[in-house]
């Protein structure tokens, strides 16, 4: 923004201060102009706006004048004031110095007057025999101005409506986080500073407030205190999908590592964990801020204007190896960052789609939203302005789009709010959407005590043993939330050092658009002698017994908890459906039971570990009249039959 305004300041010293032709016969009216032009060189507004009056009272045609007039409003940040005076001059005598289209052209792309703009570029570009000393300037600007007028003749549905009372107020209210499950909301909230304020110079404080959606409605706010509220700036934040963690920065403090660092703290019942820095190597003396995170529960994005990147502020990416610990920062690459500045990313709970702005690319002007997806191969896709008016003139702050990929949440300060800046929701154009998630939603008990467990949780693509989410449940509730993609096959895997593992398998259709959630308490039981648990992620073709790849995930989970278990022998159980004779069942359950019995000896356990058993049809555990019944009879299992060998 400083190189943008010294830019503009060095066009109007030369547009105001050169003689631009004839000065008005009214030598009254000339005498006024030269005394605005030296107070507006001392920069006092008022009284050159005075003169102004004055002369343009004398001489209503005063072309000159109507030119410093907007230089007035232009310095004074005031594009509207601006662009009425310039187009004045321009009216009264189209013969102008070509540097005055140019200087109307910009301050039209601030209004949103974008084919005004492109007309007047267009002429400076004709009338201007030297564009050297702007060449880049005006290339961006022309990109604006025709990137502008086309997205207004084809905007996007978008129709905003203010979140209410409850989470806005006459203060500040943006960059909004948001659950998984769409209850939980927590946002920045700017006040003017107050005796508990400890930043010196600060006339404001930025704090954090959540609110709780029941029944229906975003109920009154709360502002979270100690420990997170330290009486310092704290802000740019991310919830992650299960709510159990949060990601922020804090600003001008005694103790950062650079004016702005990265936090995290963690919720355990309903207290958070005092809040810890990242520490080296992710923040450093420089500026880190507006963390978000996927919902594998470790890729962490943020940005930064370390050096090594392609502009003034990137995007970077660290991987949360072990709670608390982070990797060195790796940029995003120059598909999504640019020479200018690329900020506020959010990571969609599809793990796969980042939404961020920038004003490095062609847009509205200023900062625009940007959407990008992470394809198969591991590159980021070309990013897509999200058009208009979700992207207006002014700089965009940032979005936050709730699992289901419907609604969208942003900051504004339009007219009709409660002051400064306001929360909105609204819904997502369909084009811009991203791949919907739902959410599996329970506790962890154990099976005999029912009392809360502390497991981790992780869903896996079966089709490229990807870690789509990672969690855990909540040590003193065993609460926990897990997003889960549609369009994927997906394991979940339940796991605690002392219970054996325990799985699920999701299966959603890819043209699913909003799926109700999955909510299931999950029981694990203790290793015992005769306990039998089915391997629900095992997949064989119709009347076969070779194991399909998709298979090989859960089997070696299996094989990881016989390592970590060698006291336990297992025996793996085939089990059909009625279909077919005794014999027929017989032979296909004993053979599926030797391929993960044979499986299992190749990733390295002992055979003494390890047996296996065809049981057929005899063993069923659901109604064979059904097809359901049928699917759930079919089933790969292990027993445990001997602990403490």
């Amino acid at each position: 923004m400083y190189k943008k305004s010294l830019f503009l300041i060095l066009l109007i010293g030369v547009l105001s201060f050169s003689p631009l032709g004839a000065q008005s016969p009214n030598k009254k009216a000339n005498n006024f102009y030269n005394k605005a032009q030296e107070a507006l060189n001392g920069k006092n507004f008022e009284k050159a706006q005075t003169f102004l009056d004055k002369a343009l009272a004398l001489d209503p045609n005063f072309v000159e004048a109507y030119v410093l007039q907007g230089d007035i409003y232009n310095f004074q940040l005031n594009p509207v004031g601006a662009v009425a005076n310039y187009n004045k001059a321009i009216s009264l005598n189209e013969n102008q110095k070509p540097i005055l289209y140019y200087i109307t052209a910009l301050e039209e792309l601030k209004c949103g007057l974008y084919q005004d703009a492109y007309n007047h570029l267009k002429i400076f570009q004709q009338r201007e025999k030297n564009l050297t000393p702007v060449l880049e300037e005006f290339a961006k600007a022309l990109e604006t101005a025709e990137f502008g007028k086309e997205a207004i003749q084809n905007p996007m549905h978008f129709n905003p409506i203010n979140m209410g009372a409850n989470i806005n107020s006459d203060w500040d209210e943006y960059l909004a986080a948001l659950t998984a499950d769409g209850q939980e909301i927590i946002y920045t909230v700017r006040h003017p500073r107050t005796d508990h304020t400890i930043c010196v110079f600060c006339q404001t404080e930025e704090d954090f407030y959540s609110s709780k959606f029941v029944n229906d409605s975003w109920q009154a706010r709360e502002a979270l205190g100690a420990p997170i509220k330290s009486g310092y700036n704290e802000g740019a934040q991310c919830i992650s999908p299960d709510g159990r963690y949060l990601f922020y920065t804090l600003c001008n403090t005694d103790y950062g590592l650079g004016s702005c660092d990265l936090y995290w703290a963690k919720r355990i019942g309903e207290k958070w964990s005092r809040p810890r820095n990242f520490g080296e190597p992710v923040n450093s003396k420089h500026w880190e801020s507006q963390p978000t995170i996927a919902p594998d529960g470790r890729t962490i994005i943020f940005a930064s204007n370390r050096p090594g990147g392609y502009g003034g502020v990137d995007l970077w990416k660290t991987t949360m190896t072990e709670e608390g610990v982070f990797t060195v920062p790796e940029n995003l690459g120059a598909t999504i960052n640019t020479k200018g500045d690329d900020t506020a990313p959010f990571i969609h709970s599809d793990g796969k789609t980042l939404y961020f702005c920038s004003d490095g690319r062609p847009g509205m002007g200023g900062k625009d939203i940007y959407y990008s997806t992470l394809m198969s191969n591991g590159e980021w896709s070309t990013p897509v302005n999200m058009g208009y008016p979700l992207n207006t003139p002014a700089d965009e702050i940032n979005i936050c789009i709730n699992a289901a990929g419907t609604t969208g949440f942003i900051a504004s300060d339009k007219e009709g709010g409660f002051g400064g800046l306001d929360l909105y929701s609204f819904t997502l154009d369909e084009k811009l959407r991203p791949t919907p998630v739902t959410y599996l939603k329970g506790r962890v008990i154990d099976a005999f005590t029912k009392k809360p467990i502390s497991a981790q949780i992780e869903m896996i693509d079966l089709n490229n043993d990807k870690l789509l989410t990672a969690t855990s449940s909540d040590p003193e509730t065993g609460e926990f939330l897990a997003c889960i993609l549609t369009g994927t096959n997906v394991l979940l895997n339940v796991s605690n050092p002392l219970y054996p593992f325990y799985s699920e398998n999701f299966q959603i259709d890819k043209e699913a658009s909003e799926i109700e959630p999955y909510i299931k308490d999950i029981p694990l039981s203790k290793a015992s002698v005769g306990s039998t648990y089915i391997l629900k992620n095992i997949f064989f073709d119709f009347d076969k017994s070779e194991l399909h790849p998709e298979s090989f995930v859960e089997l070696n989970l299996l094989a990881e908890y016989l390592k970590n278990n060698h006291d336990i022998i297992i025996e793996i159980g085939g089990h059909t459906d009625n279909q077919g004779s005794d014999e027929y069942n017989n032979q296909l359950s004993l053979s599926r039971a030797k391929a993960v019995y044979d499986y299992l000896l190749s990733q390295g356990i002992d055979a003494s570990q390890i047996s296996y058993k065809g049981y057929g049809k005899s063993q069923p555990i659901a109604d064979n009249n059904t097809e359901e019944g049928r699917a759930t009879n079919r089933r790969t299992e292990f027993k445990i039959i001997e602990i403490g060998r």
